[in-house]
């Protein structure tokens, strides 16, 4: 369980997708000082994906990620060097500052806008037409493990706003239009509509 309150910048040293176990990916990541406490079988969101650590050496962690994995994320499609998002998983009685973030990404979205202020920044985002129902003007959603307000929504897009704190300690600073980003509803959504 994880709340979307990104706790710092992780970068990744090794991605191979061609292990000899059976995992379809391992990735290594340097995660700085998140790496202090975190023992094998923690979990980790990594642009939030929640990801077990197999093994961790100093600020190092790696994770095995299977092909479900790959397919829905962007995981699959990073290099060494590209910086992610981080955050631990949630301690009993931690204060939750986000929204209730399981790390189970449904898809991946396209930014198709970027609209700069001068005390903000308006992302938009192209949204699968399978996500469209599990999501709420002013409801909460993830994007790379960030928990975020849905500003605008419309029939296939919808917008958040970030603050320059946000941008300074996220990868969202970097991304640019046409990137990808990680998708995961609001899961007190989908239970609504499952009643139904």
């Amino acid at each position: 369980m994880f709340t979307g309150i990104i706790e710092g910048l992780g970068v990744i040293k090794k991605l191979d997708k061609h292990t000899k176990s059976r995992s379809a990916a391992r990735m290594k990541v340097d995660l700085g000082n998140l790496a202090k406490g975190l023992k094998t079988g923690h979990s980790v969101a990594v642009n939030g994906v929640c990801l077990t650590v197999t093994k961790i050496s100093r600020n190092e962690a790696e994770f095995e990620m299977i092909g479900e994995t790959i397919r829905k994320t962007d995981l699959g499609k990073l290099q060494s060097g590209d910086r992610v998002n981080i955050e631990r998983s949630l301690k009993v009685g931690q204060r939750m500052d986000g929204h209730y973030v399981l790390g189970h990404v449904d898809a991946t979205a396209k930014i198709i806008e970027i609209e700069k202020m001068q005390k903000e920044i308006k992302i938009w985002i192209e949204l699968p037409k399978e996500l469209t129902r599990y999501v709420v003007k002013k409801g909460s959603i993830a994007i790379d493990g960030i928990s975020l307000t849905v500003v605008d929504l419309t029939k296939n897009k919808l917008s958040v706003c970030i603050i320059p704190h946000t941008m300074k300690i996220t990868n969202l600073g970097t991304k640019k239009v046409g990137d990808k980003v990680n998708i995961e509803t609001d899961i007190l959504g989908k239970y609504v509509l499952a009643e139904n």
